[in-house]
This record gives structure tokens, sequence and C-alpha cells, in this order.
């Protein structure tokens, strides 16, 4: 099976968690309308569907490969990549100024999502341009921009991260890659950056690597770095490419997934003539790169939702088909489709809670980022700004630790056939178990949230969006899901934020070691409290009598499963998380190993 967008939920996510009533309000976005909005997913849903989703096996078939020209990728997607440059969609989200259309992020992350579940290793490439831009629009110069957004925003050059090296993981402050002035203001590049995902390829004209470097007299660690415009090719004058810059791809990666998704090892001025550009001041390199790892890491946790809906679709659709044996409740019956069989349904309905859920909270965030962009009043600005750094480590970790999970479950219910390439289902599974790894791995985000988001402006942040759910949970009225459950959950939320929040530095090794069960925690109610919304908002659609009755009674079931089903694991967790870290940390290192 191949797959089709799911157009009727994104656009109630857009209706119910990302603010689309509220879009033609903001300045920039007065055009964005319903109806507008309705004619971009249909005509994304279209090309996802029958133009990207088909070279998906195809690209994990035969990968990408390095010749002695350069990364070479798949054939089939020459004329895919055509039809996504030539129809307009990487301009979506991006500043009229310089080509964009000017559209909400939200609306683009939807579109973004449909890309991701029609060919993972493909979308890649969009989504690291997209943080290229990003970076580039908020740091670098005027002349910066004028030379290198509008070939970048209309799709027709690529952009790329490069701040791994060898000996340098996600400890980017030990990075060694040199930047030496020249006197016409360039610099000369040396190192080698590894884990580079589209660094080198054949689809665009130009690759615009933003490289993390060292000045010669730089400071240690991350106080000492800098970024820098590394293009593929030298412009011209006019603006085109030009001549060959010193910089290759010397090797590629063999992954476990996303196979036609090179990622590369950067080797930076190797003949010694590697020009970079400087991009907003000298050692403010890190702060600069957030910006376009931020981006990332939302649109990484987009990578688990759309996989997971992938992969729904098609545990679904194998399902629906595969006959065997009796319904449960018959004695002697025909065999029935294993949809009947309530194991299957549970595994099912799992997989499209945590998709549902995932999708609620990667659009709030989006929108949240909107309106820290858009919004005139200076209050709401920061406030928006403040609830898109707390949801980011949330969407990124938890949204790819359940599309793991997801795409997992799903092959379960493909049993053995699940376990062999020709379903495809398999395929998604490897695919999607690189996003809690990349942009900072899970663990990381756990940390980000536990130890500096959860301080972030004295906890205010947190405390609104506890005190946004605990108000709706505690509303009088005919509540279509079980309200008192959701605020049992929000009030533990709050006493283990309290309790972290007031640990003191000296327990570092306790909030260390609760992170990530915390994010999960918090990541799970949020998705509890966002699905209860939308089967708030679905109850009283039908009670209207407007809408699909069948679409929305289905909302009500699924928030009604998470939130009887999944979310008492999360408040299960309260235990461990306030353990803090003794039993952890008790053992000795040589204690590891077996005798």
């Amino acid at each position: 099976m191949s797959y089709r967008a799911p157009i009727k939920d994104m656009r109630f996510t857009l209706e119910t968690v990302g603010g689309l009533e509220q879009w033609t309000a903001y300045p920039g976005f007065e055009e964005a309308s319903g109806d507008l909005v309705d004619a971009v997913l249909e005509e994304a849903a279209k090309l996802t569907a029958d133009v990207i989703a088909p070279t998906n096996m195809i690209g994990d078939q035969e990968g990408a490969t390095l010749t002695d020209d350069g990364v070479v990728t798949p054939q089939a997607f020459k004329a895919m990549h055509s039809a996504f440059v030539e129809g307009g969609w990487p301009s979506l989200g991006f500043d009229p100024t310089y080509g964009g259309q000017g559209l909400p992020g939200v609306l683009a992350m939807a579109v973004s999502e449909m890309l991701t579940s029609a060919n993972m290793a493909y979308s890649l490439n969009a989504m690291l341009t997209s943080g290229a831009i990003e970076a580039i629009h908020a740091h670098g110069s005027e002349d910066q921009k004028q030379a290198y957004l509008p070939k970048m925003i209309s799709g027709e050059w690529s952009g790329a991260m490069n701040l791994t090296e060898p000996q340098a993981g996600s400890d980017v402050g030990a990075l060694k890659a040199k930047a030496v002035p020249q006197a016409d203001g360039s610099y000369l590049i040396t190192g080698q950056k590894i884990y580079i995902t589209w660094g080198d390829h054949d689809l665009q004209d130009n690759v615009i690597h933003l490289v993390l470097a060292r000045l010669p007299d730089a400071p240690e660690g991350t106080r000492g770095i800098s970024m820098f415009i590394v293009p593929k090719f030298l412009l011209n004058d006019d603006g085109t490419p030009g001549a060959r810059n010193d910089v290759r791809c010397v090797g590629l990666e063999h992954k476990l997934g996303i196979h036609a998704s090179p990622t590369c090892v950067m080797a930076f001025g190797e003949e010694g003539r590697c020009v970079g550009y400087l991009v907003g001041e000298e050692n403010k390199g890190m702060r600069n790169m957030f910006t376009m790892m931020n981006h990332a890491r939302v649109s990484v946790g987009l990578e688990g939702t759309a996989i997971a809906e992938r992969a729904y679709q098609m545990a679904l659709a194998h399902a629906s088909e595969r006959v065997q044996s009796a319904a449960i409740d018959t004695k002697g019956g025909a065999p029935v489709a294993i949809l009947q069989h309530p194991d299957v349904r549970r595994m099912l309905l799992t997989v499209r809670a945590w998709t549902e859920a995932s999708r609620a909270i990667i659009y709030r965030n989006a929108w949240a980022i909107d309106r820290a962009h858009k919004a005139e009043d200076a209050e709401e600005r920061a406030a928006a700004q403040g609830e898109a750094d707390l949801l980011t480590p949330i969407s990124k970790a938890w949204a790819t630790d359940m599309g793991v999970k997801a795409a997992s479950t799903a092959l379960q219910v493909f049993g053995g056939m699940g376990f062999v390439e020709e379903t495809g289902i398999a395929q998604l599974y490897r695919d999607v178990r690189i996003a809690p790894i990349y942009e900072g791995t899970n663990g990381i985000q756990a940390l980000d949230l536990a130890g500096r988001k959860l301080h972030q402006d004295g906890g205010a942040h947190w405390r609104a969006l506890i005190a946004e759910m605990r108000d709706f949970a505690s509303e009088q009225g005919d509540h279509p899901v079980d309200s008192a459950s959701l605020l049992h959950a929000v009030d533990r939320l709050q006493h283990v934020a309290e309790t972290l929040q007031g640990q003191s530095a000296q327990a570092i090794l306790d909030t260390a070691s609760a992170a990530s069960l915390y994010l999960e925690m918090f990541g799970t109610i949020v998705g509890a409290y966002l699905l209860q919304k939308q089967a708030h908002s679905a109850q009283a659609r039908i009670a209207a009598g407007d809408g699909d009755k069948a679409f929305l009674e289905a909302k009500i079931i699924t928030a009604r499963f998470f939130t009887e089903q999944l979310l008492p694991s999360a408040v299960a967790l309260e235990a461990p998380i306030l353990a803090g870290g003794a039993q952890i940390m008790a053992m000795r290192a040589e204690q590891f190993a077996r005798a």
C-alpha cells in the first residue's frame, strides 16, 4: 500500500490547536484563509501520494552512491524533485522579500509531514535546507541573504548543517575545524565533518554548507565557535554558481535506514583553498547554529509523526485484508479479518492515538513559533517564544520515541510478513530509528527540558501550560472524555515539575537521572490534553450537525482510548522520577562488566 495524506485530521488539528481561525489576524498572514488552506493541503496530498510516495522503496533499494564526480541519488528522484520545486512547495513558509510565499509555518509543517510520510529520506533535503534558510535569514548580512536565500527558498539550491566531527559528537565544543581570515574578508576553512545529511548530491545546482569552525585565537569550548557559509560552488559576480570550492564528500555512511539520504563525510580544504564567509559575529556560531538546530528539532519530531501515520495506514490496510481465525467471541465461526481481533485493534488504536497526539503537539509548537515571529504585541511574542522553547524538546523527543514505537507496533500487526522487506513496513521501522538520535539525542532533549526549560523565566512557561490544562479539565459541563483522569495527571505533573525545579544545583545527578522519564510524562500528558481538547470540539460539532460525524466520533474514541489506556502509564512515572539517581549511579563502572 502507498500513502494518502490524512487531510481531514490535519485540517482539524490546524483548527483546534494550530490557530487556523486566528491566522489572518497576524501581519503577513492576511491571505491565509480557509479556502487557501484547503487548496494547499489537497494539492500537496496529490503530489505526495502520486509522485513522491512511489519512490520511497526505490530509494531504499538503490540508495545514494559516491562516484568520482560526487554523490549520485536514485534516478527516480530527479523527476520527483523537479515536480516538488516547480510546484513552489519549498517556498511556502518563507519571507516574500527573498521569494517565499509568506504562509504560516504551521501550514508548511503540515505539508512537510506529507512529504516525510511519502519519502523520509528525500524529505531530509528540504528539512536541512529550511533550517539553513532560517539561520542565514536570522544572522546573515543583507548581501548574504540576497546572494543565497532566493535560490535556497526556490529549491534550486540546498543547505546542509556541518557540526559533528570524528572526535566531537554531541560535544560540539570539542570541534577542531579551523577558519583563517584572508585579506579580502573571506576565510580559508580546513577540517573534516561527519554525519552530514545531504552534504553532497546531484539534485540541485549548489549546496550551501553552514560550517562551525574556530578562528586562530578563539577561546576553547563552545565560546570559541564561529559559523561560516561554505558553498559547494563559489558564486560568480552575477550570482550564478562558478568555480568548484575545495569541499568534497570523501565517504558515505552505510546506515540502518534512510538509504537514499546521503550521509556524508565532508572534507574541507584538502588542497588548502576552501573559501568560507563568516555569518554574524565571530565566536557566536553556536548561538547562530541553534536557530537552525531548533528548526530541525521540531522537524525531526515531525518525522516521528509522519512515519507513524504511514505505518498506521499500512497496518490498517493489512489488518483489513488479512483473514485469519474466527472471531474470539464465536465458536466454530468462519475466519475473519484480523481487524476484528481485540489485540490487533489495541495495537492499531495505540498507533493511531500516538500519531494524533504527536501531530497535535508539533502543530501547536509550530503555531507558537509563528506567533513569536508575527505577533504585534511584545508580551504575546515573548509568551509564544517561551511556549515554543518549552515544547521544542518535547516535540523532538516524545514524538520520535512514539514514532519508533508506532512503527514497531505496526510491524507487529503484520506478524511474520512484517519482518520481510517486501511489505515495506520494515523500511519504515529502519528509517525512523534515526530520529531519536540525531539533532541532539533524546537524552539531550530531556536534559534541556529538565535542566534549562524548567527554570526559564522562573518556570513561567510550564506553569502557564499546566494552568491551561487544569482550567480545561476543571471546566463544568459535559466532557466527552474522562477529564478527572486528566486533572489528576496534571496535578502529578505539577508536583514533579515543582520538585525538580526546587532541587539544588548539588542534586544535578538526580535531575539528570529523572530527565528522560520527566519528558515522557510531560509529553504524554500534553498529548492527552490536546486530544481531549479535540474531542471537546468534535462533540460540539456533532451537536451542531457540522462536519463528518463518523470522523468526529472517531476523534472522541481515540481521545478516550488515549486517556484510558496510555495516560495512566505517564502518571506512574512519578515514582521513578522522584526516586532520583541513587540506584542509577550506585554501580561502579567496573561492575557493569560481566564476570
